[in-house]
């Protein structure tokens, strides 16, 4: 390998090749041991590096890839939906895909910053924890930074298969991104002890396997256990895909013929639970005939149960990305509270609104939050949580519902990434829910990806994307509380703050030693 370090562009070549390779852990291939062998190249080339700047510039590199890779689909909606012209999309994309790449390349600076690990040092074991702590971290930094977009943590690419997920139900996500790394980390500096340092490796490479497959094991045990316990009878349920193409979603005449479509589809379906996706209905909830309300209503009555139907609310001069059932119980509405910026509300409105004005044509772009508090729906039999688009990315959000909440509801619609992997890999973050959660997920989408997900977060039945589709099954309400429910991220935040202290000790009992010995030296020279 050193051989190919001559030719100056083999380094970034591959690191943008490996930051590629580890989308491939994530929806629709699900291969999860590719984000692994992903990272273990990235720490191979971080253990070559003579510098923290040359470690965050790896770092960039493979961020450029990985998220290159992973969010291209954010050009197709600036362009192909929101009508920005494409030179000014593809640079946004581009900005933002740089943006994101910085988080790897501070993991990189700070880890071998942290160890002083150069290629003629001997290695420490500074870097082997150093780098999965700082990068679960910034995995969880960018879920609430600038409102959040926590897309590809790489928590996420062991869901739902990997051993690894079995830790989901206890740590969330960024707790399974600690682990992940952490997995990569050992490989990795076992594989910079044998190659770059040549060192005898027979134990460390003894020690390495029985801690992976201690950590392996250990969430492979986690996967068989039953946090939660059914509650009462399943139900029966219809997820309604109307696959509307989101270039007419909004028309006049197409509006039309949408709420005719979504009515049939309605009746001619027997479910206790019927659930439209994200604004299924493309007019106000005020503008909603009131013959078709009736007939829903009555429909639902006569199944003895409820539908849930996506609309725009207008309320006191404010609008609302909402959800609205009808049927039995009393109606009840659940109103988005985590927005999408740009998407759904204008950040620095005063002197960013002329994006909007000059370069989108977005419909919808300036809502108002609904309550970040909101309770689950009772309704069906059952108490629903719902949330709306990219909220069930945020599961510490979601959680705010549980225990009380016995299913959980996703309406979403993702048509405004086109026939990219946004759906899927969506859809990805919904199963992480159900295994954090340890209840069933219901996802009714537009175009795709509706799915009906049991509550080990595996799939269990599956419209396919693009068609006209009523996906029906059955799905049972469970009760109960997971450590997560119960903790939330603070487990996960623990224990990298103990991590993170014995860190700091130790990087300072290494000042003072090396201080030490330099004044020692320094008196024996006089």
């Amino acid at each position: 390998m050193y051989s190919l370090f001559r030719y100056p562009a083999f380094k970034p070549l591959t690191l943008l090749l490996l930051g590629a390779l580890g989308v491939l852990g994530f929806a629709p291939f699900y291969w999860y041991l590719a984000s692994v062998l992903s990272l273990i190249g990235l720490f191979y080339f971080w253990h070559l590096s003579q510098s923290p700047k040359e470690a965050a510039l790896a770092g960039f590199i493979y961020g450029l890839g990985l998220f290159g890779a992973g969010i291209y689909w954010i050009y197709i909606s600036l362009h192909d939906f929101g009508g920005m012209p494409s030179l000014v999309a593809g640079l946004l994309t581009f900005l933002l895909c740089a943006f994101m790449a910085l988080f790897p390349a501070a993991v990189g600076a700070l880890s071998v910053w942290a160890s002083g690990v150069s290629l003629t040092s001997k290695q420490t074991h500074t870097m082997l924890l150093t780098i999965p702590v700082s990068w679960a971290l910034t995995d969880w930094v960018r879920s609430w930074i600038f409102t959040g977009f926590p897309w590809l943590s790489i928590g996420y690419s062991q869901v739902p298969s990997s051993p690894l997920a079995g830790y989901m139900p206890v740590i969330g996500v960024y707790g399974v991104s600690l682990l992940t790394v952490f997995s990569a980390s050992l490989l990795g500096f076992w594989l910079a002890k044998h190659f770059i340092h040549k060192e005898n490796t027979v134990r460390w490479q003894r020690n390495t396997i029985a801690l992976l497959f201690f950590i392996w094991g250990t969430g492979g045990i986690l996967k068989l256990v039953e946090w939660t316990e059914p509650n009462g009878k399943p139900i029966s349920v219809s997820l309604l895909q109307g696959n509307i193409a989101q270039n007419l979603k909004w028309i006049p005449e197409i509006a039309e013929q949408t709420l005719v479509l979504y009515l049939k589809m309605v009746e001619s379906s027997s479910a206790q639970l019927i659930v439209m996706p994200e604004t299924a209905l493309p007019v106000l909830s005020s503008e909603v005939p009131l013959a078709l309300k009736a007939r829903l209503q009555i429909h639902a009555k006569k199944n003895q149960g409820d539908i849930l139907v996506g609309l725009v609310e207008l309320e006191n001069g404010e609008y609302f990305n909402s959800v609205l059932s009808l049927g039995t119980a009393p109606s009840e509405i659940y109103r988005k509270s985590h927005l999408v910026p740009f998407g759904e509300f204008i950040p620095l409105k005063s002197a960013l609104g002329w994006i909007y004005r000059d370069l989108l044509d977005m419909p919808l772009s300036d809502l108002s939050r609904g309550g970040a508090h909101q309770q689950p729906m009772s309704i069906a039999g059952q108490q629903v949580a719902l949330n709306i688009c990219y909220e069930d990315v945020f599961g510490e959000e979601v959680i705010r519902q549980l225990p009380k909440a016995t299913l959980l509801v996703n309406v979403s619609n993702d048509a405004w990434y086109g026939e990219s992997i946004a759906a899927d890999q969506h859809l990805q973050f919904s199963q992480a829910r159900a295994l954090e959660t340890g209840r069933m997920v219901l996802r009714a989408t537009n175009t795709g990806a509706t799915a009906i997900i049991d509550h080990h977060g595996n799939l269990i039945a599956q419209a396919p994307h693009f068609t006209q589709f009523t996906l029906n099954g059955m799905a049972q309400g469970y009760h109960g509380t997971t450590p997560y429910v119960r903790w939330g991220n603070w487990l996960f935040l623990g224990v990298c703050l103990i991590i993170t202290l014995f860190l700091v000790r130790t990087k300072l009992n290494t000042r003072v030693k090396s201080l030490s010995k330099g004044l020692v030296s320094k008196h024996k020279t006089k």
